[in-house]
């Protein structure tokens, strides 16, 4: 990598902030809208799950795909494609008229979100060769507070009966906007194949820990965005606006540890910040399954989001650093494993939850954080270092 100014390094930084400011607004501002689209389509709650499973669908299968991309053109010419593609998409959700629509609709936007997200993660990897310090769970950080903010005008597009279509296509237009805006400071770096495998590949034996660490992380979290608040409605039989709560607190937890895990990480060290991660999560889901009290789950649901937090971006900084594979391919490979989690799990605690009820589910889901300390056992801390070289 060329050598850059502290000006010039600021720059690549911003503007890569910006595009991960893109994707959790983007994506938040839908989330926001489904209510509406359900009640639109006239969906019952079984209906919609099928319905939205089409997302995830379209995500998984598209990732060998942008692996191909990532490993043939630069990441800024991928993420200007992801972007734009991701928010013309989102234009269109509020002028379905159809269910099939929709659902050929959610395939194709859970492909775009893929290709955006892999090449903005890819974008941060290579900026954080420029740095000595660790920076990218502040990226992700900015993207968690991206989703606040899409869901706050969401709200409020809601509570002045606003059309999901308008509100929609104004956050796409804005949205592209910002892209087109920011787009030519984006860093551009010559994509380098590193392997002479197939397109689709699973992670080889060097990754094989950070996909279960992804695996592992993931499954908690989309089962927290799933089921933390009708764990508090059905097991502790608290109120709605308690079930909200705790949900918000899970996810203030979470934002507060990806804009201050880098500061973690620089005075512990990424193999510290992810061992600690993973009894926050262990030690958060065991309080609320053995103290099933409102306040302790609380406290329970905020060392869960605290666990959460860094693993990810962590993960995605070091296995990006792969010596057998570019950086995309690399970060394509154990998101293979890692979105198997964030699928397969919460729909597991449903059918484990119907057979033996919700605490042992959460008290199963609760072994992802043994998992994940494990894992980390087995990093090598010059695996850790190489991910904070300066290039």
């Amino acid at each position: 990598m060329d050598m850059l100014t502290a000006p010039g390094k600021l720059r690549l930084r911003i503007a890569c902030g910006v595009f991960f400011f893109i994707s959790g607004f983007g994506y938040s501002s839908w989330a926001s809208r489904i209510p509406s689209i359900q009640q639109q389509l006239h969906l019952n709650e079984g209906q919609l799950g099928a319905v939205l499973f089409a997302l995830p669908i379209g995500l998984i299968l598209t990732i060998p795909i942008t692996s191909k991309m990532l490993k043939h053109f630069s990441s800024r010419s991928i993420m200007l494609v992801g972007a734009i593609a991701f928010n013309v998409l989102l234009c269109v959700p509020g002028f379905t008229a159809y269910v099939w629509q929709l659902v050929v609709l959610l395939f194709f936007f859970g492909s775009a979100r893929n290709i955006f997200n892999l090449s903005v993660n890819a974008q941060a990897v290579s900026i954080q060769s420029f740095y000595d310090k660790s920076i990218m769970v502040t990226f992700h950080g900015i993207w968690s507070l991206a989703g606040f903010a899409g869901a706050a005008v969401g709200n409020l597009m809601v509570s002045f009966n606003v059309a999901p279509s308008y509100h929609l296509l104004f956050v796409g237009v804005c949205m592209i906007i910002m892209t087109l805006i920011f787009y030519p400071h984006a860093y551009y770096e010559k994509p380098v194949a590193k392997s002479g495998k197939s397109v689709f590949s699973l992670p080889d034996k060097h990754l094989v820990k950070f996909s279960l660490i992804c695996f592992a992380s993931m499954a908690c979290e989309n089962t927290m965005y799933d089921w933390s608040g009708i764990y508090f409605q059905k097991v502790l039989h608290a109120s709605k606006p308690a079930a909200t709560a705790a949900f918000v607190i899970y996810m203030v937890a979470m934002t507060i540890g990806r804009f201050t895990g880098d500061r973690l990480v620089a005075s512990a060290g990424i193999k510290k910040v992810l061992n600690f991660s993973g009894i926050l999560i262990l030690v958060g889901l065991l309080f609320s399954v053995l103290l099933p009290n409102n306040y302790v789950v609380y406290l329970g649901y905020a060392l869960v989001g605290m666990g959460v937090s860094c693993v990810v971006p962590l993960v995605f900084s070091m296995a990006g650093k792969s010596q057998n594979m570019n950086t995309g391919q690399a970060l394509a490979a154990i998101s293979t494993v890692g979105y198997l989690g964030f699928l397969i799990i919460p729909p597991a605690v449903g059918f484990i939850a119907q057979a033996a009820g919700l605490r042992w589910a959460f008290g199963i889901v609760a072994a992802f954080g043994a998992l994940i300390i494990t894992m980390v056992s087995k990093i090598k801390d010059s695996e850790t270092k190489a991910s904070l070289q300066n290039a």
